[in-house]
This record gives C-alpha cells, sequence and structure tokens, in this order.
C-alpha cells in the first residue's frame, strides 16, 4: 500500500485499536460539508440537519460549527430520540446547542406515549412533527392538552411522481395527500384544535434526492432514471407551488417549506418553493452516494470507513475477515452491500457476500495480507453503521484526534 492513500493513513492512525472499529476521516467530512452547503447558502435558504444519517452528536456538532449560522436545526427520526435533544442531549451538541431549539420529527406516531414526549418537548424547544392524515391528530392533541403545550404540526405532501396515473409510481410510499386540496383540509383541522398548531409543510422528492442514477449495477437503467428525474422535477415544484398558494389564500400560510436532500441539494436550492433544505447521508457519504449524477461534477469525500480483521486464509488469494454483516436497509440487492476498499481491488464473494460473523474477500493479485490485519470497508449508507458501533473514531490525517459516542455509546436506542 502506498503511503500516499487512505487506507495506510487510516492503518496508521488506527493503531492497536480493537476490531472491529469505525472511524470518520475529519478532512472528508469537512469537504463535505462545505461542498452541500454551497448551493444552500447560493439560495439564501436555510440548512436542516437529518440525524437519521448521523446518529451522533458530537459530529453533528462539528457539521454545525463548519456550516455555521444557515443551520437552523434538526430532523429527527422519533419522538424520542427528538425529546433527547429537547432535553439532555442538547448538551451533547457542544457549542451547536442551539439548533436543538428547533426540531422536525419526520416521521409520523400515534402512540400516546410518543405524543406525550412531544407534549413535554414543546417545554423547552419547537419540537415539530409531520402528520398526513386525520386520526394522527387525536392523540397529539390529547397529549398536549394533558402537558398543558401546544404542538406544531408540519403536513407532508406526497411527492412521487405518476405519469402513468397508477400504473407508474416514481417515489417512496409516505403520505396519502397528493392534492392542495386534501393539505388544505387537513391544516384546518390542524388549525380548529386549541392545542396544536399548523407550522408547515414538507414535501420530500425521494425520486430525485434518494436513487442513485450512475450506479454499476444495472447499468442499464441508469438513462432511465435520470429521464424519470428530469420528467418528475417541474411536478415536485408544482405540487408544492399549488398546496402553498391554497394555504396562503385559506390564511394559513406556511411557516416553513421544507423538503431537499443530499442527492438533490443543487437543485432543491433552486426551488423558490422551498425555505430549508434537509442534508444528512451526504456529510458521511456512504458509498451509495458515489452514484448520482448531480454530484459528479463535485464528488462527496468519503468521510465514514469500517475495519475488519483477518482472520482466516480458506485459499490462495482469498482473505475471511471477522464480521462485516452491515447491511444498509432498503431493496435487497448488492448495493447495500459494505464496500471493501482498502486494500484496494478487494472483492465480496457472490455466494456469501458480507456476514455477520465473516466476511470473506476475494485478493487482488499481488496483495498480501496477514492475519490480524484490519481490512477497511465503506457502509452504504451513512447512519445505519451507528447503530452497531460504540464510538467514532475521529481521524484527521494518520492522526486519531478525538473519540464520538454514537447513540449506541451513550446508551440509547431510538429504534427498537
Amino acid at each position: 500500500m502506498g503511503v500516499g492513500e487512505p487506507w495506510a493513513r487510516y492503518l496508521r492512525a488506527l493503531g492497536r485499536e480493537p476490531l472491529p472499529s469505525a472511524l470518520v476521516d475529519l478532512d472528508a467530512l469537512e469537504a463535505n460539508v462545505d461542498r452541500l452547503l454551497a448551493p444552500v447558502v447560493a439560495s439564501g435558504k436555510r440548512l436542516r440537519l437529518a440525524t437519521k444519517s448521523v446518529r451522533c452528536p458530537a459530529l453533528l456538532e462539528r457539521i454545525a460549527s463548519r456550516a455555521g449560522e444557515p443551520v437552523i436545526g434538526l430532523m429527527t427520526y422519533t419522538a424520542g430520540e427528538t425529546a433527547y435533544y429537547a432535553g439532555e442531549g442538547a448538551a451533547a451538541l457542544g457549542a451547536a446547542s442551539a439548533i436543538a431549539r428547533d426540531l422536525l420529527l419526520a416521521y409520523p406516531t400515534v402512540h400516546p406515549a410518543d405524543a406525550a414526549l412531544l407534549a413535554e418537548a414543546n417545554r423547552h424547544a419547537h419540537a415539530k412533527v409531520v402528520v398526513d392524515e386525520l386520526a394522527q391528530l387525536a392523540p397529539l392533541a390529547a397529549a398536549a392538552r394533558q402537558a398543558g403545550t401546544s404542538i406544531p404540526v408540519v403536513i407532508e405532501l406526497d411527492l412521487g411522481w405518476r405519469p402513468l396515473g397508477r400504473a407508474l409510481h416514481l417515489g417512496v410510499r409516505r403520505s396519502p395527500l397528493r392534492s392542495a386540496g386534501e393539505v388544505l383540509a387537513l391544516a384546518r383541522a390542524i388549525a380548529a384544535e386549541p392545542s396544536l398548531r399548523f407550522a408547515g409543510l414538507m414535501g420530500y422528492e425521494a425520486q430525485l434526492a434518494g436513487l442513485p442514477d450512475t450506479a454499476p449495477t444495472r447499468a442499464w437503467q441508469n438513462p432511465i432514471k435520470r429521464a424519470l428525474k428530469r420528467g418528475s422535477r417541474p411536478a415536485v415544484a408544482r405540487a408544492r407551488a399549488e398546496a402553498i398558494r391554497a394555504l396562503g389564500a385559506a390564511g394559513l400560510a406556511p411557516e416553513l417549506v421544507n423538503g431537499g436532500g443530499t442527492g438533490s441539494v443543487a437543485w432543491s436550492s433552486k426551488d423558490e418553493t422551498l425555505s430549508e433544505i434537509t442534508v444528512g447521508s451526504g456529510f458521511l457519504a456512504g458509498h451509495l452516494f458515489d452514484n448520482y449524477a448531480e454530484l459528479a461534477h463535485a464528488p462527496l469525500s468519503p468521510a465514514l470507513h469500517f475495519a475488519l480483521q483477518a482472520v482466516r486464509r480458506p485459499a490462495p488469494r482469498l482473505i475471511t475477515c471477522h464480521g462485516g454483516g452491515f447491511i444498509a436497509s432498503g431493496a435487497t440487492g448488492e448495493d447495500r452491500q459494505p464496500l471493501p476498499v482498502g486494500p484496494p481491488g478487494c472483492r465480496l464473494l457472490a455466494a456469501e457476500g458480507a456476514g455477520e460473523v465473516q466476511t470473506p474477500l476475494a485478493l487482488p493479485a499481488g496483495v498480501e495480507v496477514a492475519l490480524g490485519d484490519p481490512i477497511f470497508f465503506r457502509p452504504a449508507k451513512s447512519g445505519e453503521l451507528a447503530e452497531h458501533f460504540d464510538e467514532y473514531l475521529l481521524v484527521r490525517g494518520d492522526h486519531l484526534e478525538a473519540r464520538a459516542p454514537t447513540y449506541r455509546g451513550l446508551g440509547r436506542r431510538f429504534l427498537g
């Protein structure tokens, strides 16, 4: 391995750290913050950090501190996590604790315990929650009345694209609300409830922000995906604009309009319907984000890696690592597996893939790996790796600069 290659630096930084270990390259992280912040700043919009894609308060602090004033708050993913940041978790953000005052829970909940957490969170922060149907309001209203607080509510508009009607749905299955009239009816119901407050609109254009379109697997689909994205953009902007106009005409102008994501940050930043952009995955740059045409002109830098110990040599040119089955969520496929990157040229075996207790790799000619050596991988997604490690090792150059406890290391389990 050449001394200038990142895995050689990481090897020196790891030293005698136990394996498996997870590390974050701070120089790459900061470059990604600058890269993703630039279009948001140029448009005069605000940036909301998606906690689901980081799951580590110390890293959120670093991202927010690097980004500065444009960061308005956090997008959370459970009521428990929202309550954590509204309370004791704000201190874990250090110098960036102010962003815990503006929270947006992006996923609805109807459980009374969750509603109670959100009601209490609003004693200390503006803890908004997304809804998309009438039945979700009653538990929130009841909890707010009991706590003597008010819960701000954001409506999610579905922005999936259906160029052929029901025969083709491009996007993710989230909100059932597909028209301005449906959004307005729900906003009026929120406004009629004294313990709730209509706060804004969310529209996540998943088919733009979360759909790789230069992927090496099933490459024949890439031109089709890019064409569908081009076709979807006008429909996305039009649907948001129509909902905003309907709400404004009824005296319910939204305080915020949230959208965007790493894969669409440049386009979303130019969309005049949005007041804020949410970004998360791109800061750590799981390998899925290597495959976006929109990011190709200024690619993200791989910032998140994990290292496994080589423990077996089952055959010539094969090495087996201990652990490694950190498979990303979503539609199961080759692209959800971790990607071996150091030494270069290593590859997973199609018959086994990445396993929970062992991961065999084929080695390229000329590469030798000794038992006990670390093998470096990139996860497909950015946030989920934190569920497997108590801490991230923060590396600068070839030195271990700091340690950052993940939610798991802090004794927090917000999913399950």
